[in-house]
């Protein structure tokens, strides 16, 4: 079988070149064009040096002109970009967004979370938000995939089969979750210059960070209870992972156990979802450089509530890994293909 084409629109980021160290791996694929906007004719080993005895296409612009020649777009750029490429697709062509163009099924909100307008809102209709363990092969019949974000990623996935089995509360549902700074991406020297960012740990986006408006709609496609949340992000002083902390109450009747064998039978299948012996710590040592999501679910001093504790890469996991997983599913490649 032939390998699939593809381009990466937005490669020199830190999730871009993370993609491309999973896709130099993948026997089914073949990288034939590497686009970004400020890096054009360089290689791309200028921004990693492990790249640099690599076989790769010198950095080019973007022009619809290349999707002719590709079978998968990905796209690792500035949030409303993937938009523009999404209006170019041909009926071969597939995109896998690894930002958040396509993750909100409503152009309103869309607009009230990232404060601009929808640039393509008729392509909504022609994505999905695709966290591959739950969405699996409903993804093949949408010609855009959405994946998910970091921090949803690291809280879905626990937080979910719970709630589809009505094991937990739902209206007092509090997330900490602490994530490494490459999840911020490039500009994030910039943007804490001022601060001392590989010593400090920061809270930011106290209620108002965006990841608020995927994780409510995902939720309630779950349930049709009144649901409450509250989500607080904080940037460590470590380049890569997430430790996701959340605190549950217990339905009235259910067990701390009750909720270790859900996971344990929602997941036995998945094999990058890996649920820890009850009352596990853990670290994102657990899952760095990997595509798995490490649960642990443990007592707390109190009977009625549960600490989940929930790790990831954000770089694969949350971002790269999952585009590979999902473009796995979409054609019909083994689901480790490239990320073992």
């Amino acid at each position: 079988m032939p390998k699939i084409n593809v381009l990466i629109a937005g490669s020199t980021g830190y999730i871009g070149i993370q993609l491309i160290k999973l896709l130099l791996k993948h026997k089914k694929v073949n990288i034939k064009y590497l686009c970004g906007n400020n890096s054009i004719g360089k290689n791309i080993s200028t921004f990693d040096d492990k790249l640099k005895k690599k076989k790769l296409p010198k950095i080019i612009k973007f022009k619809k002109e290349l999707l002719k020649e590709v079978d998968i777009i990905f796209t690792a750029l500035p949030n409303g970009e993937a938009q523009i490429i999404s209006k170019y697709l041909l009926k071969k062509n597939k995109l896998i967004d690894l930002a958040a163009d396509f993750r909100l099924k409503n152009s309103k909100e869309y607009f009230k979370w990232y404060k601009q307008k929808h640039k393509a809102p008729k392509n909504i209709k022609k994505s999905i938000y695709a966290l591959p363990e739950l969405t699996g092969d409903k993804i093949k019949k949408f010609q855009i995939i959405g994946c998910p974000g970091c921090y949803p990623t690291s809280l879905l996935l626990p937080l979910l089969p719970l709630i589809k089995k009505n094991l937990i509360k739902k209206d007092n549902i509090i997330i900490d979750s602490k994530s490494g700074y490459s999840g911020a991406g490039r500009g994030v020297h910039k943007k804490y210059k001022n601060r001392n960012l590989y010593e400090s740990l920061s809270a930011y986006g106290v209620s108002s960070h965006r990841h608020n408006s995927e994780i409510e709609q995902v939720i309630r496609e779950y349930t049709k209870d009144n649901f409450r949340f509250t989500f607080t992000p904080h940037l460590s002083p470590m380049f890569r992972g997430i430790l996701s902390t959340i605190y549950v109450d217990l339905k009235k009747g259910k067990n701390i156990s009750d909720l270790y064998n859900e996971l344990v039978k929602f997941y036995k299948a998945k094999k990058f979802v890996k649920i820890a012996n009850m009352n596990s710590l853990l670290s994102t040592n657990d899952v760095i450089n990997t595509n798995n999501c490490k649960i642990s679910v443990c007592k707390s001093k109190y009977r009625n509530k549960v600490i989940i504790l929930s790790s990831i890469d954000n770089l694969i996991k949350g971002g790269a890994g999952q585009a590979v997983q999902n473009m796995n599913i979409l054609n019909n490649f083994s689901i480790s293909e490239g990320l073992i």
